[in-house]
Formats: structure tokens, C-alpha cells, sequence
């Protein structure tokens, strides 16, 4: 039963991982409906790496020319750093901040209330900020300034509070900050590789201990369902915004919200 478990969540990370309307809230808020105890903390962690290795493989062959071209391409090295500087607040924030996020905002008794909170403050945020997002200055999220870069990868900290979404807060934050929303969506995919890689070789390291065979084919099975489902969302998702914008996942998030909210009433 666990193994059909897994593999729903890890529809559900694939699927929201990328969308501004948090993937840690929906896999905890399910995890519990499902009533699943997923092996260590390691479950959620790496099926979310699962997502974020689909944007390797769809974008191998920019990330391999960067590589390449490190040495002798300048337009390599600004991407490489731009990246590496936005990643930068989320590796301090998370080292300082790891104990308190563990085990307090993700404390049972106090994750649903923080959740339902988060999203519905940041649906509202995301209906007003759409409306009053600058006329966009930046259009190629390759080339974006340094300082922007920080901006964004500051906006990103935020989402170290359950239910914020890391996609949603760095998209949102760029469009803020006169980037178009097409390249703050691309550049926001390229900072989820370093930031869950991150993330993820922590955690592992941090229960290494209690990772059995049995727990490994369960985060395999989940690992694998996330990164097919988030490899079908990444090659859409930024067509549908430059579209449609963030506002239906404006409204999708109060309606969460206040769902979460009327069930904990019952």
C-alpha cells in the first residue's frame, strides 16, 4: 500500500512543484489524508529532487554548454554566478534556520494552521502584485544583473514557511522587481537545481541511519512517478503563465486555504 501511496505523492509533487501554490503543503496535507509515515524525513525531500532533476534533463544541453564554456564564455560565467548568487540566501537562511523550520513550522500540531494561513495570504498577494507588477525591464532570464539575481534568491527565502512555495515567491518576486514573468518562471526553474540539490544531500545525510532497503523503493518509486509528471509541467508551465499569469493559482490558494481552515472546524 505504501508503494501506490508513493506513487500518488509523487504525482502530486510532480504537479505542484513548479505551480505558486506549494508543493510541501499538498504532499504534508495528503501524507495526512492518506494517513502515510514516509521513511525518515527523506521521502518528501527527494521526490521534490525528483521534480527538479526534470528541469536538468530538459534543459542537459544549456547546462552542459555553461559547463563547457566556463573557462572562455563570458555569457557561461554571468549565468553560472547569476545562479549561484541567487542560490546563496537560501544556503545561509537554511543552515540557520533548519532546527526552527523542523520542529516548529513543520510541528503537526501547528503545520495545517501555518499552511492554511500562507496560502490564503499568498493567493491574496499574488491578485494584488499581478495587478501592480512594473512594466517588465528584463526579458532573458540568462542575462538578468547580478543584483536582481540577490533580489530574487532573497524573495526565494520566504519559502522556507510552509505553504509560501518556493516557485510561486521567486516568479512573483521577479515580475515585482521589472522581470518578465516568462524569464523570472525560467530563471526560477534554474535556481531549483542548486536549492533542492542542496536540500536534498542535507537531509539524506541527516537520516542516513534509517534508510533501509524497503524505505529506498518507496522514495524510488515516488522519485521516479515526481520526475515524469514535473518533466510534462516544466515543458508547459511557462506557456500558460506568459498566457494567464499566476492569478488562477491566486485564486486556487484562498480556496485551499480556506478548505484546510473548514476541515480543521469539523
Amino acid at each position: 500500500m505504501d508503494i501506490w501511496i508513493a506513487a500518488l505523492l509523487g504525482i502530486i509533487e510532480g504537479l505542484t512543484e513548479f505551480l505558486p501554490v506549494s508543493s510541501t503543503a499538498h504532499l504534508l496535507i495528503a501524507g495526512d489524508i492518506l494517513g502515510f509515515h514516509p521513511p525518515g524525513e527523506v521521502f518528501t525531500i527527494v521526490i521534490q529532487f525528483g521534480a527538479i532533476l526534470s528541469v536538468v534533463a530538459i534543459y542537459w544541453r544549456k547546462f552542459w554548454n555553461v559547463l563547457l564554456g566556463l573557462k572562455g564564455d563570458p555569457a557561461a560565467r554571468h549565468f553560472a554566478i547569476s545562479v549561484l548568487v541567487a542560490f546563496f540566501p537560501s544556503v545561509i537562511a537554511g543552515v540557520l534556520l533548519h532546527g526552527f523550520i523542523k520542529d516548529v513550522l513543520f510541528a503537526p500540531a501547528i503545520a495545517p494552521y501555518v499552511i492554511a494561513t500562507t496560502l490564503i495570504i499568498g493567493g491574496i498577494i499574488i491578485l494584488v502584485c499581478e495587478r501592480i507588477a512594473p512594466k517588465p525591464r528584463y526579458h532573458d532570464a540568462d542575462k538578468l544583473p547580478l543584483l536582481k539575481c540577490l533580489q530574487i534568491g532573497l524573495c526565494q527565502v520566504i519559502a522556507i514557511i510552509p505553504g509560501v512555495s518556493r516557485s510561486g515567491a521567486t516568479i512573483l518576486g521577479g515580475e515585482l522587481l521589472g522581470v518578465e514573468r516568462k524569464a523570472a518562471a525560467e530563471f526560477t526553474f534554474y535556481l531549483a537545481v542548486p536549492t533542492m540539490l542542496g536540500a536534498s544531500v542535507f537531509d539524506l545525510y541527516q537520516n542516513r541511519d534509517i534508510i533501509s532497503l524497503d524505505a529506498g523503493l518507496v522514495i524510488a518509486v515516488g522519485f521516479v512517478v515526481s520526475f515524469l509528471v514535473a518533466w510534462v509541467v516544466v515543458k508547459t508551465f511557462i506557456g500558460f503563465v506568459g498566457r494567464y499569469g499566476l492569478k488562477p493559482f491566486g485564486w486556487y490558494r484562498i480556496a485551499a486555504g480556506l478548505g484546510i481552515f473548514a476541515v480543521m472546524a469539523l
